[in-house]
């Protein structure tokens, strides 16, 4: 499987690097906290990484995963989405069992 990234996602990330002045793509993980275990943590990288990550490529944009993080998130999909005044990421995660309400963590 692999991480991929939506054309809407993927213009929002190079239009933010490019903003940036820098940076080579994003490092997509989880992190244990929230009602239901996990949540999902973004960061814009500057270099190629720890060596250690993964990178996956989709629609032009570098995806670094650590070693830990990629059996909770492989296959997922990065999407981008505006609803009103509100916006951000969404997660198609095909590994997720359940959600929080509060849409915050989710449990594998």
């Amino acid at each position: 499987m692999a991480i991929t990234v939506t054309d809407k996602a993927a213009k929002h990330i190079n239009r933010y690097i490019e903003r940036r002045g820098k940076g080579v793509g994003l490092r997509f993980g989880v992190r244990t906290t929230g009602c239901s275990g996990m949540a999902y943590k973004l960061e814009y990288v500057d270099d190629e990484g720890t060596g250690d990550d993964t990178v996956f490529e989709s629609n032009g944009v570098k995806v670094f995963v650590d070693p830990k993080s990629l059996p909770f998130i492989d296959g997922t999909e990065l999407d981008f989405a505006r609803e009103g005044l509100n916006e951000g990421f969404r997660f198609n995660n095909p590994n997720v069992k359940d959600n929080c309400g509060c849409g915050e963590s989710f449990r594998i």
